[in-house]
């Protein structure tokens, strides 16, 4: 039972539901949150974090389950937590209060708030010590200097309106001059030594391998393609991937990809697996292809909750960050014998310095071994014996956006990897997202346990989830799929487009609650922005519906692209699936009909193996589609219509011309 005047034990999120014991009087974020700040006259204390959070529960533990801390703001405190990950709004209105304050941002923030919402104080993590002397001198200037206050509340709700203000109007063309730009100063920043972008910490820049990748495919240039393969060599062979499980980490600490901090998140491994599969497909390298295959595994196997995703494994086990992943060359011979043991000591890099805390290193693979059969008798034996580990706990919220990622990155890796099984897994987890999490036609953010929550999608949920269902559309030619996605992006259109500012998108609906400032941040980050992907949903959606609304969501997409492009011009490195996009965009975007007499063809197997990324692929008799209006099989064969823009070549039945149409090698 939770302790009395803690309210989070009913709560939707299992972030909040781990703070249910706290003796803190944690509230949610409500209206009545704030009307007893108003009511009892004291500043709110809002925390925000998430549950794989490392630094969050080291917070947790030294203040939050703290009878002294909870003593200090419970008397002075409306004390309101927050999980990022189900409202993303609150989460983007105070961390930029928090950077605006400090420079800089992470996770937890800790901001003190006027009963109203504006803060007046931010930062991040606290130790007690620190923490109790914050409480004491915010809740003395609180009572004695209250114009104080006012007068800083003020001053950061102007430089949060000022932000807020974003891009200027007007931005260069959407053009492969543009593109080539863009790819230019990514390469610029690239360490070639070690593969990635900038320096330590280095996060798995997804949307740039991506980005890349298509730039490779529209240019022929080996430049993208090869910075694609150093990063996505590096990181695959790094202790960031679970060489035993597969799977991505958050992030590396250092700049060799060697240790990573260890929550695993499904937003990450969704676009990785986007990315290698694409990789994987257009080179048809069996690394790539590999990788791949673990990724996919490890959505299935580790984050699936029936037929939907949670959000990810806990970067702690016990009380303690990599203990679940790290070994020593000792726990290798005990596990493995002497022999073996030594051999997986030199095969993954462990040894008796470590790479990581008390000698213990985490496992890397920079070099695939001789023998394979042996390799994977031990990979199988150490698995094994770390499942008799304490495991991260998994937070087991289901996210919208997130689940949308992972639907099109498995419907792609279908056909990548040649796997049916996993268009299957896509196609199961649109179903249940859909008739859960839409309630009275509208889509909502999260649930858990089968119970949704009642934070309503921001532009992001309804974007990926879109993309999602545009592919499968793509895939299966099952209309109700086209159908869905429409619906979404109809909502979007009309409840989050600036109406002001053609192209331009809030993060929240205009009809949601409204906070001190309508978020609408445009920058790719660790997943891409709501706006970048509404562009890419759009995009697609804008050629495989009738002509009128074809037309609707092709002038609202292009509008997007442009009102952004000065993001590619400046910030391109924040800019990552904006120019995935615009790639896509600029190849017209490239469209394949192929006209079939059965949803085996031979043909159509070829265009979605040969099709560059973001191109748009649809099969099946004449007029069963837009795309297949008017077009039919020639001469009693297959044949495949390719389209740039709303330019279209002749016919062609062969899978050589068509790589030649699409300007692909076979």
């Amino acid at each position: 039972m939770s302790p009395a005047g803690n309210t989070l034990a009913g709560a939707t999120s299992p972030y909040l539901r781990q703070h249910a014991d706290n003796p803190v009087h944690w509230q949610q974020w409500t209206p009545e949150a704030l009307d007893e700040a108003t009511r009892r006259d004291v500043p709110i204390l809002l925390s925000i974090g998430y549950a794989a959070c490392h630094w969050c529960h080291v917070m947790a533990h030294e203040s939050f389950e703290d009878d002294e801390v909870a003593v200090a703001v419970n008397a002075d405190f409306v004390c309101i937590k927050v999980d990022r990950e189900e409202r993303p709004d609150l989460d983007a209105v105070y961390m930029n209060a928090t950077v605006a304050m400090t420079g800089q941002g992470g996770w937890p923030m800790t901001c003190f708030l006027m009963p109203d919402g504006r803060p007046f104080f931010c930062g991040t993590y606290y130790p007690k010590p620190q923490f109790l002397q914050l409480l004491d001198a915010v809740t003395d200037t609180w009572r004695t200097r209250r114009g104080e206050v006012e007068e800083a509340s003020d001053q950061v709700a102007g430089e949060l309106r000022r932000m807020a203000a974003g891009l200027p109007d007007g931005g260069p063309e959407i053009n492969a001059t543009l593109c080539d730009h863009a790819v230019g100063a990514i390469l610029h920043d690239e360490d070639l030594d070690r593969g990635g972008f900038g320096r330590a910490p280095k996060f798995p820049p997804s949307a740039l391998l991506e980005a890349l990748l298509r730039s490779y495919e529209r240019t022929g240039s080996q430049l993208p393609l090869d910075a694609l393969i150093r990063t996505g060599t590096a990181m695959a062979r790094g202790g960031i991937y679970d060489q035993l499980a597969g799977g991505f980490a958050r992030y590396s600490v250092d700049a060799d990809w060697v240790v990573p901090h260890f929550e695993k998140m499904l937003y990450d491994n969704a676009l990785l697996l986007r990315a290698y599969a694409h990789w994987a497909r257009r080179t048809s390298d069996p690394f790539a292809a590999r990788i791949a295959a673990q990724t996919a595994g490890f959505l299935l196997g580790d984050l699936a909750d029936g037929d939907m995703f949670t959000s990810a494994l806990d970067a702690d086990a016990a009380g303690a960050e990599g203990t679940t992943y790290v070994w020593t060359p000792a726990q290798l011979r005990e596990v493995l014998g002497d022999d073996d043991g030594r051999w997986a000591a030199s095969l993954f890099e462990v040894t008796d310095r470590g790479t990581f805390e008390h000698g213990s290193s985490v496992l890397q693979l920079p070099a695939d071994p001789d023998d394979a059969e042996r390799f994977e008798r031990v990979r199988r034996a150490l698995l094994a014996s770390r499942l008799t580990r304490v495991q991260p706990a998994r937070d087991d919220k289901i996210v919208t956006a997130w689940n949308g990622l992972a639907i099109t990155a498995l419907a792609e890796a279908s056909v990548a990897l040649g796997v049916p099984a996993l268009l299957d897994a896509a196609s199961r987890c649109a179903s249940a997202l859909l008739d859960l999490h839409i309630v009275d036609g509208r889509l909502r953010r999260a649930s858990l346990g089968g119970v949704v929550g009642d934070s309503t999608a921001i532009l992001e949920d309804h974007a990926t989830l879109a993309t999602g269902l545009l592919t499968l559309y793509q895939l299966t030619a099952d209309a109700e799929w086209l159908d869905r996605a429409t619906d979404l992006l109809d909502v979007a259109l009309r409840h989050f487009a600036d109406p002001e500012r053609p192209g331009r998108w809030f993060d929240t609906a205009d009809d949601a609650e409204q906070l001190m400032l309508r978020p609408a941040d445009p920058l790719d980050g660790a997943t891409p922005s709501g706006a970048s992907s509404i562009a890419e949903a759009l995009l697609t959606a804008a050629h495989l519906v009738d002509a009128d609304r074809a037309a609707h969501y092709g002038e609202a997409a292009e509008a997007t692209l442009l009102a952004h492009s000065p993001l590619l011009a400046r910030a391109p490195r924040s800019a990552g699936h904006w120019l995935a996009v615009a790639e896509a965009a600029v190849r017209g975007p490239l469209q394949v009909a192929v006209a079939s007499s059965a949803a085996d063809s031979e043909l159509l197997a070829a265009a979605r193996q040969l099709a560059p990324g973001g191109t748009i692929v649809v099969g099946g008799a004449v007029d069963s589609s837009p795309l297949l209006a008017g077009r039919d099989r020639v001469g009693g064969r297959d044949a495949a219509y390719v389209c740039h823009g709303r330019v279209c070549d002749l016919p062609v039945t062969g899978a050589g011309e068509l790589a030649t149409a699409l300007g692909v090698p076979v």
